[in-house]
């Protein structure tokens, strides 16, 4: 499959759920990108935003912190907003462009694709959306179930795409080779329980996103 867009082939990595400082240093000492705080409380991942805000106060520069919420109320988005100061604001739900708007921050728009969706028309829809982030779960789940979608569902799209949804250090270089995403977000995949990571588990996912980069960019360079 061709990519959606023109990317850089470095891919991006998001490590997601993150519930402690231990998990989001090991993390930055990898070189990962972004670190996700799930700011829902169904979720078992879960983290308020004055604990997350604790973390980021100890993060070094350059590392992006993204809110996670999910048909939350404005109060609740508003508040989450001051207390974190996140760079990016990721919608999970059913919320409309008009409300992932109404902050004026860059946001991404989940994507359910356990049914095939037509990636065209969220694009258009969601035409202020920094990216839209591919996750595996069906409408009416979380994401982070550690379920992987039918790839060759993702064309169409005219975003930059965040590929979700099950991915592991066994299988994050296929979904790569095949989609060129903009980057990747893992949670389940890099977890000793949910919300715990393992930090061998985390270096493997780096490894094998850097390995399979450098394998591309040189098939790129020969040709």
């Amino acid at each position: 499959m061709n990519p959606p867009i023109a990317t850089s082939l470095r891919t991006r990595i998001k490590f997601c759920g993150i519930t402690r400082l231990e998990d989001a240093q090991a993390a930055v000492a990898l070189g990962v990108e972004a670190l996700g705080f799930v700011l829902v409380p169904q979720s078992a991942r879960f983290i308020r935003a004055v604990e997350a805000a604790a973390i980021r106060r100890a993060l070094p520069p350059f590392v992006s912190v993204v809110a996670l919420l999910r048909d939350a109320d404005d109060g609740f988005v508003r508040e989450a907003i001051a207390t974190l100061r996140p760079d990016l604001l990721q919608f999970h739900g059913d919320e409309s462009p008009e409300q992932c708007e109404r902050y004026a921050m860059p946001y991404m728009k989940a994507v359910a694709m356990a049914q095939p969706q037509d990636l065209a028309a969220w694009s258009r829809r969601y035409a202020q959306a920094s990216a839209l982030l591919l996750d595996g779960h069906d409408p009416a789940g979380m994401g982070g179930s550690g379920k992987t979608f039918d790839w060759s569902r993702a064309g169409g799209a005219a975003k930059p795409l965040v590929l979700a949804g099950g991915l592991h250090a066994g299988n994050v270089a296929d979904g790569i080779r095949q989609l060129r995403p903009y980057a990747v977000d893992v949670s389940s995949g890099i977890e000793a329980r949910p919300g715990i990571k393992d930090a061998t588990k985390m270096r493997a996912f780096v490894a094998a996103v850097r390995a399979v980069d450098a394998q591309i960019a040189s098939q790129g360079s020969a040709s």
